[in-house]
């Protein structure tokens, strides 16, 4: 049996940042991974030539120069800058809520005009607000709130506006200027390679193990190593023992089409409650890519249940407090350490992620 320094459960981003800083170091890494291909969420592939995300759009996005930096090691990235559409029954806005925005919902020009219309708005809501719709009318008004906002949360979490915390929409990008650019981050892009080529340079060097359930056979797999990192979801780890923690989750559809430019931008929004899918993404619009067919993905929320992929906790107060227990659990075990959105219960974005296991890297390998 060949013995590893850290058995890695995931081949998602944390678990790829950490398995490479670990192998810089001189350790050895085996990458357990559940799914039939490393990568995790950020996986790509191509199909008709065009680089495709499986699982959703990603977007890098960051300001911190370690994390750009980091992040160039494995790949160019191009200068995509995210400006999605939102389509509300048919009538398009652009995102982030900005000018362009405010002058197609109500035929305004200036800023002061806006913000007007914006301030008379908000003043239905006095005090601090209690929940997503609260908030969301104390940022915009009910105007946008009603067609940008209120149907694609509901579909995308799964419950009304009024039952979800207000903190989903505390970062909420509101701007009054006639700029798409959705991200106020100073570096941006799409890695012209794919994330899967990323991954694969990271993994370099290290065993991987796919198609392998690690909490069913976990008795097994730390035979071979020291320390467990593990990227999985924390609450599985411990067989449910507190119960299950929520999350969403999502279903994608994705369709080849004989034509080479179906909406015209990488990613439309979809804004109404009626309509089932929450996006369509475009996938070559995301490096500019000319084939003459083009591929594009519906994506479908739905709630989570057991045995599926689970996406987004839903960190509420209940899931938090249960979260608490779990995190108090994992606290006391020596050599198992737990990251990334799954394993740490946090609505991360990939910076985030690389940050964490940055630093926990830091904290085991000096």
């Amino acid at each position: 049996m060949r013995h590893y320094d850290f058995l890695i459960v995931g081949s998602g981003l944390f678990g790829a940042v950490f398995a490479h800083l670990a192998m810089k170091k001189g350790k050895k890494c085996l990458i357990v991974e559940q799914r039939n291909h490393i990568g995790g969420n950020v996986y790509t592939e191509e199909i008709e030539g065009v680089t495709v995300h499986r699982y959703g759009a990603h977007i890098f996005r960051t300001s911190d120069k370690k994390v750009w930096d980091f992040m160039n090691q494995f790949s160019r990235f191009n200068n995509f800058i995210n400006s999605p559409i939102a389509n509300y029954k048919g009538e398009l806005y652009n995102l982030p809520f900005n000018m362009n925005t405010f002058s197609k919902m109500w035929g305004v020009v200036y800023p002061d005009e806006a913000q007007k219309i914006i301030e008379q708005q908000q003043g239905e809501i006095s005090g601090q607000p209690q929940n997503l719709e609260e908030q969301a009318i104390h940022l915009v008004g009910r105007d946008v709130y009603e067609k940008l906002i209120k149907g694609y949360t509901e579909k995308q979490w799964g419950r009304e506006c009024k039952y979800l915390p207000a903190s989903i929409l505390r970062r909420l990008p509101v701007r009054y200027t006639y700029d798409n650019n959705y991200f106020n981050d100073r570096y941006q892009g799409i890695p012209e390679e794919g994330y899967t080529s990323i991954i694969k340079k990271m993994l370099s060097g290290a065993d991987v193990e796919l198609n392998a359930d690690y909490n069913s056979k976990r008795g097994e797999f730390d035979k071979h190593a020291n320390v467990v990192i593990y990227t999985g979801a924390i609450d599985a780890y411990f067989d449910y023992c507190f119960g299950p923690l929520e999350y969403r989750s999502l279903r994608f559809d994705t369709k080849v089409l004989d034509l080479p430019n179906y909406q015209g931008v990488a990613v439309m929004n979809f804004t109404d409650r009626e309509t089932p899918y929450t996006r369509i993404i475009e996938h070559k619009h995301f490096v500019f890519e000319t084939q003459p067919k083009t591929v594009i993905t519906y994506e479908y929320p739905s709630e989570w249940h057991m045995g599926e992929e689970p996406y987004y906790p839903i960190n509420d107060g209940k899931n938090q407090q249960k979260y608490a227990q779990y995190k108090k659990r994992a606290e006391v075990l020596s050599n198992v350490f737990f990251g990334g959105r799954l394993g740490e219960y946090k609505y991360y974005d990939m910076q985030d992620t690389i940050k964490s296991a940055l630093k926990l890297a830091q904290k085991i390998l000096g």
